[in-house]
């Protein structure tokens, strides 16, 4: 099952996308071909495809990291303060979900009409105030094309750190070096955030210490917008949350309640298959046993019952907005048909066949070593700890990665702050007089639910996420404003 969701419709003028004219011959290809290692770069500078706003400069194509592995990426420069701006890099989730769902439906430059041939500027895009980098990966993701060799969380991270290296070393990215470098993750980003994050840290130390060629990266701040971070809690509070979803009242009966407790409780349910995977660590045995424990949740079921754990939460609604059903529509897909279009793929540089959003293959390679089941918590323990800020936030009408899971575990996490944190209840902040999320602010940590949005928060509350976003930044506490 992937973690991530199949628009936000903004007050803002509608604007005719700048695309090439059938006797164009299309844009110029740029290359730059790594002196570090053996892959090289692909890219279109300005295409006029999605930032529409005068002067801002975007870049668009493949980090191919080998011959076997290309990887699609696309850049915004900041609308403001470009050579000054932070620079950040979004990820969507699944595992195997595009970056383009974050692009197009939550904190992009634009969004897409309903025709699905037309862009819509966003004045709550994140490039307001960031440079803003949105990968696909891992290989076969959204425009990302070749041999998928990525399998797990912990294999994810080299590629994207070479990634970066790789842009970072070209002239279009040099100057974005010394800028100090956001890691914006989302649903399965709650296993990538982590172990992402402690990886940059491990190869900068290396640098540092001159046993490895290469850019530091300047990491400042991790967010980990509705995130799977910790299985074994995340799963329990499932049962927390069908019961009473605070501020929507229970939202399964308590016939199916009391089911979820059997499945997790029970001898060799939830509880003991999830704790059997934990005990088995890193072992040859390891995955087998993780993968057992995440099917027996969300593959095929508990024995006795018709649905898993997850699929009594949920029932008949939409897992990533309580308060639609099954059938439920907002974010609408119209960028997928967008993407779809010839005319702007070719002037984007995308030359993968097709734009998949979330598809199958890279999804059941992390599946094969259990990697969903595992836990992501010690690492992020350790994140924090280094002095990185920290925010973990949740939108609270989501079912998946539902806050009150997202506050259990990191109520759990073993870090400095954590007798503080458990001390330390949500308050209210308010944007424009207006309440937006309970937030729990400790050391360089923090926890927030968000008020009325879904498993997507910047695409349910817009105002509220930048403003969020923007105090991120400026590395201080999550405040009213």
């Amino acid at each position: 099952m992937h973690f991530l969701a199949p628009l936000l419709a903004v007050a803002a003028l509608a604007c005719a996308t700048v695309l090439p004219t059938p006797e164009d011959d299309g844009p110029k290809i740029h290359t730059f071909a790594s002196a570090i290692t053996d892959g090289a770069l692909r890219y279109v500078n300005n295409s006029g495809i999605c930032e529409t706003t005068p002067g801002v400069h975007t870049m668009s194509g493949y980090v191919d990291i080998s011959s076997t592995v290309h990887t699609w990426f696309w850049f915004f420069a900041a609308r403001n303060a470009p050579a000054t701006a932070p620079f950040t890099l979004w990820l969507n989730g699944g595992p195997g979900c595009s970056s383009m769902i974050g692009l197009f439906q939550e904190n992009g430059p634009c969004t897409v009409a309903s025709s699905g041939k037309t862009t819509v500027l966003n004045p709550y895009s994140w490039n307001n105030v960031s440079n803003m980098l949105y990968i696909d990966q891992p290989t076969g993701t959204g425009f990302s094309y070749g041999t998928d060799t990525v399998d797990s969380t912990y294999t994810a991270a080299p590629q994207i750190w070479q990634a970066i290296q790789m842009l970072f070393e070209s002239p279009e990215f040099s100057a974005y070096q010394s800028r100090e470098f956001i890691l914006a993750t989302e649903s399965y980003g709650g296993h990538y955030g982590p172990e992402f994050a402690e990886y940059f840290e491990i190869q900068n130390n290396l640098i540092a210490a001159g046993k490895l060629s290469g850019v530091q990266i300047k990491l400042g701040a991790l967010m980990i917008n509705n995130g799977w971070i910790d299985p074994l809690i995340q799963n329990r509070e499932y049962i927390t949350f069908a019961q009473n979803a605070p501020g929507y009242g229970p939202i399964q009966s308590a016939a199916t309640v009391k089911q979820m407790n059997t499945t997790y409780y029970e001898s060799n349910g939830c509880l003991a298959q999830q704790q059997a995977c934990y005990n088995a660590g890193n072992s040859s045995s390891s995955s087998s046993i993780c993968t057992k424990a995440d099917n027996f949740l969300r593959a095929s079921g508990h024995p006795s019952f018709a649905a898993t754990l997850f699929e009594d939460a949920v029932g008949d609604l939409d897992p990533y907005d309580l308060r639609q059903d099954s059938s439920a529509a907002f974010p609408p897909e119209y960028y997928v048909n967008y993407l779809a279009l010839a005319s702007v793929t070719k002037a984007i540089g995308a030359t993968s066949s097709t734009y998949s959003e979330c598809p199958d293959a890279p999804y059941e390679l992390f599946q094969r070593t259990g990697d969903d089941a595992r836990t992501l918590l010690p690492q992020l323990g350790n994140v924090v700890d280094s002095g990185i800020r920290v925010l973990v936030w949740a939108g609270d009408a989501d079912i998946i990665c539902n806050w009150l899971g997202g506050q259990a575990a990191v109520l759990a996490m073993q870090w400095s702050g954590a007798a503080q944190l458990a001390a330390t209840p949500l308050t209210n902040i308010t944007l424009s007089g207006k309440p937006i999320a309970a937030v729990a602010n400790v050391k360089n940590f923090t926890f927030a639910r968000v008020y009325a949005a879904g498993h997507e928060v910047p695409a349910f509350q817009p105002a509220a996420a930048l403003a969020i976003f923007e105090q991120i930044i400026a590395g201080v506490p999550l405040h009213s404003v």
